[in-house]
């Protein structure tokens, strides 16, 4: 099991986000989380990647147990695409690149030939040469996406993934994402219901900081949200 969340519940104040939640995730599966504005996807995604505590419950992420709060070791075996996607935009798309290769200790002998496979794989070799900040938002995603796969990592949490992606680059990266999830767990976030079901065979519906489904069934995904999430 690559994730297991048990009871889990998390406040920030007196305001409780997630609430006794609990769910587990298999190796192979891509996993769409669906919810609307506040219902506690993003905060769920920070403490998967044990950047946030919680109150309540257990969780485990590749293995790794956690009562309170996943060890810091348990970010190698993750890469993660935040909503926000921060940059460093003064530096170029390949030397960025390299940077986070190394942050991510990464070989100095094998960083060139990953970054470039890389670059390769999410469609950036046109804009290598560029400054990040002369990039567009779509662009832009695409690094943000390229340093969330480096690394030999066993889970991937992408945040609106999708995010700034023209129809013609959605079905380049729908079909990266398919084909990263045959050799890993992914969890992705997204308002969009037809890219879950594009890209997922599992969906797990959030609201008001609970799970209210969690299904195989992506068929009338539209009015099954609605019901839940109204």
């Amino acid at each position: 099991m690559t994730v297991n969340v048990e009871h889990l519940s998390k406040s920030i104040g007196k305001t409780e986000i997630l609430h006794d939640i609990t769910f587990n995730i298999s190796k192979g599966e891509i996993v769409g989380l669906l919810g609307p504005n506040g219902a506690g996807k993003s905060t769920l995604m920070k403490i998967l990647t044990g950047l946030w505590d919680f109150q309540q419950g257990t969780v485990s992420v590749c293995g790794i147990n956690a009562n309170r709060q996943l060890p810091h070791e348990v970010s190698r075996l993750i890469g993660y695409l935040p909503e926000d996607n921060p940059l460093y935009k003064d530096m170029y798309v390949r030397e960025y690149l390299l940077f986070m290769a190394k942050m991510h200790c990464i070989p100095r002998k094998e960083r060139k030939q990953k970054t470039g496979e890389l670059i390769e794989k999410v469609g950036l070799t046109p804009m290598a040469h560029k400054k990040i900040r002369e990039l567009s938002k779509g662009y832009r995603q695409r690094v943000g996406l390229a340093q969330a796969l480096l690394g030999n990592f066993e889970l991937l949490i992408l945040d609106e993934p999708t995010t700034g992606f023209d129809p013609n680059q959605l079905d380049d990266i729908r079909n990266l994402i398919r084909e990263i999830g045959k050799n890993c767990t992914v969890i992705l976030s997204t308002h969009i219901l037809q890219e879950v079901q594009a890209m997922c065979n599992r969906v797990i519906i959030l609201a008001q900081g609970q799970v209210k489904d969690d299904t195989t069934d992506l068929n009338n995904l539209t009015e099954l949200f609605r019901r839940l999430t109204t």
